[in-house]
């Protein structure tokens, strides 16, 4: 079991919160967000029920507190895909992980959980991965949200063009749990 924390970091409160780490510097130096610095050191800390009253205060929704976690969002198709993946980011590493199988599934499921990565199958449905992606891009509150998208069929030229399509990232199926979680951790430290 999780030993849970009195004390969080910037980047901890910028998880929980979904914003950049700057946003929460900007929160403690402006006196908003109350903590202390580390003596000897320019780092900040913020005791979780400072933390918990500022975003009570700022309407902030409190869910992030619940596990402090890295949220990711499977969204395929292939039913074995997507829980298998479950599974096994569930059981080897400390992330929170929800799973969607349609297009629909995959929008509530950004509005609600607000993932810091998502798993993309390019070919969900009749192929609206790109949809899926524009959607996220054009939704202000998922702007720190990463997207590595997932196919087998790409050839390496096509996959090269992603990224100006608005992806983070590109994982070729098959592929092994540790390339996805080495790809998982490369776009969040982008982030945080």
């Amino acid at each position: 079991m999780r030993r849970e924390k009195d004390v969080l970091t910037t980047g901890e409160v910028a998880k929980i919160c979904n914003v950049a780490p700057r946003t929460v510097s900007k929160w403690f130096d402006s006196g908003a967000l109350r903590g202390y610095r580390i003596p000897g050191s320019k780092d900040r800390r913020i005791p979780v029920n400072s933390l918990i009253r500022f975003m009570k205060a700022h309407s902030i929704p409190l869910d992030g507190l619940t596990s402090g976690n890295t949220r990711i969002l499977v969204v395929d198709d292939e039913t074995e895909v997507v829980d298998t993946l479950k599974q096994l980011l569930t059981e080897q590493t400390s992330y929170e992980v929800q799973t969607a199988s349609s297009v629909f599934e995959a929008g509530v499921a950004c509005e609600k959980f607000r993932p810091h990565v998502m798993l993309l199958d390019l070919h969900i449905g009749d192929g609206d991965g790109k949809a899926i992606c524009d959607l996220v891009r054009d939704n202000e509150d998922l702007q720190f949200t990463r997207i590595i998208a997932m196919s087998g069929k790409l050839t390496e030229g096509q996959a090269g063009q992603l990224r100006g399509q608005g992806f983070d990232s590109f994982l070729k199926k098959p592929f092994s749990v540790r390339q996805v979680v080495d790809e998982i951790e490369k776009v969040s430290a982008l982030v945080y």
